[in-house]
């Protein structure tokens, strides 16, 4: 059974992590958010009990989450009461039972497969990272999908140290870590984004050599191209690839379907053609994740959000992901 709340109630609770919690004040309530498909608004406030522990999971007190363009989908289709929410920063409030992971008090990172969007989750220990005090729970909220998106569906261009990346979409949360991620390894990178003339110093700040509001206009031919608009931006970026050159597809944003010319890629040498996704992913989530967060920490690459607010806000948040309202990078909502 849960109490629906009004989507604009403040929920803030505190939670203090030097407490020795009781297994009474443990089943105590908390809130958290679930679907709401057909309501006024996409998503309700509920109190429901504490998040069951299993031996390999510890207890995190989420701090601040991030909004990722698919969750908007899965609210859609999944069914009333789904719980939403991957990607966690907070505060360890119970370890693992098998004594793996961060321990009781650690600031941490984690990817969770749902129910993220709420006071408190159980997080896999092998899917959660100690923060250093200088990487923000706003940073790292910011990091999980789109930061792991961004490094496995590069590694498939292989070595880049000379050379040339196409990144479309380049504005948005995968595509700005893109940018500081091919750039790092030593590639010329080309940048496309509808919003080109605004974002031009702050994507060249990121690494773009060029920043173009069209594939056309961007100097070809690209060695790897990093694809997630579709359509007519995905049929332009393939006649651009070079002679054995490679291709990643990571979506179609745009919804729109994709006229193809076999001879834009046959004709070009036989380039390779990736469809990535994040199921199709093999590696260590725990990993790859410290590799982020070192990197942030390092300073290396930045992860300040486009957008923050509290989680009472969500709906807001949701309606500005979906218009494409951001100015660029992930929104993060803060539970504390």
């Amino acid at each position: 059974m849960v109490n629906v709340l009004p989507l604009g109630e403040n929920v803030n609770v505190s939670w203090n992590v030097g407490h020795h919690s009781s297994a009474t004040d443990w089943q105590v309530a908390m809130h958290a958010v679930i679907a709401t498909p057909g309501d006024d608004e996409p998503v309700s406030f509920v109190q429901v009990g504490q998040p069951a522990q299993t031996e390999r999971q510890a207890i995190v007190s989420v701090y601040a989450s991030s909004v990722n363009r698919d969750e908007l989908r899965m609210l859609a289709i999944q069914p009333h009461g789904w719980r939403p929410g991957r990607d966690v920063a907070g505060v360890v409030t119970r370890s693992a039972p098998d004594g793996t992971g961060p321990r009781r008090g650690a600031r941490v990172v984690g990817l969770v497969d749902g129910g993220g969007w709420s006071e408190s989750v159980a997080v896999d220990a092998s899917r959660l990272v100690e923060l250093p005090h200088s990487v923000t729970m706003e940073q790292a909220a910011a990091l999980p999908t789109a930061g792991l998106a961004a490094l496995r569906s590069l590694r498939l261009g292989g070595s880049l140290l000379g050379r040339r990346v196409l990144v479309t979409g380049a504005n948005g949360g995968v595509g700005r870590f893109h940018l500081q991620f091919a750039a790092l390894s030593g590639a010329e990178v080309s940048a496309v984004t509808t919003r080109a003339e605004q974002v031009e110093k702050e994507l060249k700040s990121l690494g773009a050599t060029e920043v173009v509001e069209c594939v056309e206009d961007a100097g070809a031919p690209f060695d790897l191209v990093l694809e997630s608009v579709g359509g007519r931006v995905l049929a332009a970026a393939l006649s651009q690839v070079a002679p054995g050159g490679t291709v990643v597809l990571l979506g179609s944003s745009s919804g729109e379907k994709t006229p193809v010319d076999v001879h834009d890629l046959a004709g070009g040498g036989g380039a390779r053609v990736h469809s990535f996704g994040p199921g199709l992913n093999t590696e260590p989530d725990g990993a790859d994740l410290e590799v982020l967060v070192d990197l942030v920490a390092a300073g290396r690459v930045r992860a300040e959000p486009g957008h923050t607010a509290d989680w009472s806000r969500l709906a807001d948040v949701l309606r500005l992901v979906r218009d494409r309202g951001l100015s660029g990078g992930k929104a993060v909502v803060t539970m504390r």
